[in-house]
């Protein structure tokens, strides 16, 4: 990574600080620079000495960056874009950990100056939990990231940024960001939004009977609300297709059950198993499940 002298991470939260982490561990030599708009993160940040120097500045943060890593929350994405543009060196390359990226390549159009290139970036990593107190120095090993290039992406910043992740320890694939929409928003928004939907509709009482059945389906409706809320009005069209999907299968089974027809139950419930089975076995193919 020749290219890369400075790194500086917007957001330092378990992404965020996972990325310094892991910066530290991969890429000797490279000096990482943080910012936070909190000063409890930003004293949190220097304890564990995720980053080598926190600002408390967003520009002075960025100055002379090779490679800026926005990973706050979404909705914050299109300010932040215009706060630091008149701060970013030529030449240097932006990024980002977001979940949605139509909307991000559009507000990087808009906001970035013509001599700085926005790659989007996604690594499929993290957990429920949040806070620089939970990163990881190896939360993108063997994770998949995903980026996504428009007509206008640099190729030789795209090279760059792709060369950055896999030596964090990432599987790089590239997409255009409309493809990345509307996979995720089938494989990781409607996951959560179902997760919470079956939270909601359960007695607050009777959920202490709960095992661990309900414990595992259940768990992802533990992320934070403003992120996720960020996630789904930036992806809304492709969620509620998402939607009505589920809703259109929840029908089936519930017509089914209704008139007291089993094979068709027994059909509908085999489907999906076997079609979770072939997932399982691809995912262990290539080692993405232990």
């Amino acid at each position: 990574m020749k290219h890369l002298r400075k790194i500086t991470v917007i957001g330092l939260g378990l992404l965020g600080g996972s990325v310094g982490l892991a910066v530290s561990q991969a890429l000797s030599g490279v000096k990482t620079a943080g910012f936070s708009h909190r000063a409890s993160t930003r004293a949190k940040a220097r304890q564990l000495k995720v980053v080598d120097e926190v600002f408390d500045d967003i520009k002075a943060s960025v100055k002379n960056a090779d490679l800026v890593i926005l990973a706050t929350p979404i909705g914050n994405f299109e300010e932040t874009f215009c706060q630091i543009a008149d701060a970013l060196p030529a030449g240097c390359i932006v990024t980002d950990v977001g979940s949605t990226k139509i909307m991000p390549h559009r507000w990087a159009d808009k906001c970035l100056p013509k001599n700085v290139h926005y790659v989007g970036s996604h690594p499929i990593a993290g957990s429920e939990q949040r806070g620089v107190e939970f990163c990881r120095d190896d939360l993108f090993y063997k994770a998949l990231c995903i980026l996504t290039t428009a007509k206008n992406t640099d190729k030789r910043s795209l090279r760059i940024v792709k060369d950055f992740w896999s030596s964090l320890g990432c599987f790089v694939k590239i997409m255009t960001p409309a493809r990345h929409d509307r996979i995720f928003a089938d494989v990781s928004h409607l996951p959560h939004i179902t997760a919470a939907a079956l939270v909601n509709a359960s007695n607050a009482e009777e959920l202490k009977f709960a095992g661990k059945g309900f414990m595992d389906s259940s768990r992802i409706a533990s992320g934070p609300a403003n992120i996720w809320a960020d996630v789904l009005m930036t992806n809304a069209q492709n969620t509620v297709r998402g939607i009505d999907r589920l809703t259109a299968e929840l029908t089936k089974l519930k017509k089914a059950i209704r008139s007291g027809d089993r094979k068709r139950i027994e059909k509908l419930l085999d489907a999906a198993r076997t079609k979770r089975s072939k997932l399982v076995k691809y995912k262990m193919n290539r080692k993405e499940l232990i």
